[in-house]
C-alpha cells in the first residue's frame, strides 16, 4: 500500500508521546551542556499532559496531532513549547480533512509544519536549531517525492537527511537563545531542539512505515 487511513493511525500519535518520554532524560542532559538543561523534561511534561486528555478517546492521527500541538502552545513554557505547538499543529491542519494519507499528503503536511516555524522564528538554516534538522529533511522527502519514489523511499530519505542534518549541529556555534551567549563554546555540542526534532521525524517516518 501507498497510503494509510487517517482513521486508523491514532497510533502514530501515541508513538510520538513514547518516543519524547523515553528520551527525556537524553534530550535534558544534552540541553545541560550548553542550556538551561530542561528540554526533555518540559517535552515530556508537555506529551505526558496529551496523553493523559487522549485517555480513552477514538482519534484519528490529525486529531491527534492537533491534540498534541494545544497542549506543548497553551502548557509548555519557554520557546520550544510554542515551536513543537505549531509543528503539531500544522501536520494536523495540512492532514485534517484527509481520509487517506499518501506521499503527496504528507509532503503537505511536512512542508506546512518547517514553513510555519519558519515564520515565527528568526533562526535560519546554520544557526543550530532544530531547523538544522527540519529543513534538511524536509527538502529531502520533497526531492524523493519528485523523483518518483515511493511513500516508504521518502520516508526513509527524510529520515536520513533528518540524521545528517541534528548530527551537523555539534560542530555549529549557536547563534539563538541561550546557547548564542557561549558562541565558541557552544560548538561541540549537539542542539537539543535539533535532537528531539529527529527523534520526532524518525518516529513519524517508522510508524507510517509500520502501518504503510
Amino acid at each position: 500500500m501507498s497510503s494509510f487511513k487517517n482513521a486508523d493511525a491514532g497510533v502514530i500519535v501515541d508513538h510520538l508521546i513514547k518516543t519524547i518520554q523515553e528520551q527525556r532524560d537524553y534530550l535534558s542532559e544534552i540541553d545541560g551542556k550548553i542550556g538551561d538543561g530542561d528540554h526533555g523534561i518540559n517535552m515530556n511534561k508537555g506529551v505526558t499532559m496529551c496523553e493523559d486528555k487522549l485517555k480513552g478517546q477514538t482519534y484519528n492521527m490529525s486529531e491527534g496531532l492537533c491534540a498534541l500541538g494545544e497542549t506543548l502552545l497553551e502548557d509548555i513554557g519557554g520557546s520550544m513549547g510554542p515551536l513543537y505547538g505549531l509543528l503539531f499543529d500544522e501536520l494536523s491542519a495540512a492532514s485534517e480533512d484527509q481520509e487517506d494519507i499518501d506521499v503527496e499528503v504528507f509532503g503537505k503536511m511536512i512542508t506546512k509544519a518547517a514553513e510555519g516555524i519558519q515564520e515565527i522564528s528568526p533562526a535560519k538554516l546554520g544557526d543550530k536549531t532544530l531547523l538544522d534538522t527540519l529543513i534538511p529533511a524536509k527538502e529531502a522527502f520533497i526531492i524523493a517525492k519528485e523523483a518518483g519514489k515511493d511513500f516508504s523511499e521518502c520516508l526513509d530519505a527524510m529520515r536520513d537527511a533528518a540524521k545528517k542534518g541534528w548530527e551537523s549541529t555539534k560542530d555549529m556555534i549557536a547563534k539563538i537563545g541561550r546557547s548564542s551567549r557561549l558562541g565558541e563554546r557552544s560548538r561541540g555540542v549537539l542542539d537539543a531542539g535539533a535532537t528531539s526534532c529527529y527523534f520526532i521525524l524518525d518516529c513519524l517516518a517508522s510508524s507510517i512505515q509500520s502501518i504503510l
